[in-house]
């Protein structure tokens, strides 16, 4: 997997909302092999902000808050199991 990772190039960083982003930023590294580049926790143990890298890409994600901006995210179950 490292040489797929080196090779890799992103204009676009995708961001991602989860409820439980400090589980999934764990299986995101173990299962894909991203690396924590950064991650910002809550007080309460909620991920605020994690970058994570891929090679030469890179993914953000955080924990869904209530916020103007986490409003306009849905999760599947939300959706009747769409994504978005």
């Amino acid at each position: 997997m490292p040489s797929l990772a080196a090779n890799t190039r992103s204009t676009v960083i995708p961001c991602m909302s989860y409820r439980d982003a400090p589980a999934a930023i764990e299986w995101l590294c173990d299962t894909f092999g991203f690396e924590k580049q950064a991650v910002y926790p809550n007080e309460d143990g909620t991920s605020m902000h994690a970058q994570l890298t891929f090679g030469n890409g890179m993914i953000m994600c955080g924990t869904k808050m209530d916020s103007q901006f986490g409003r306009l995210i849905k999760q599947p179950d939300e959706m009747g199991g769409c994504e978005t």
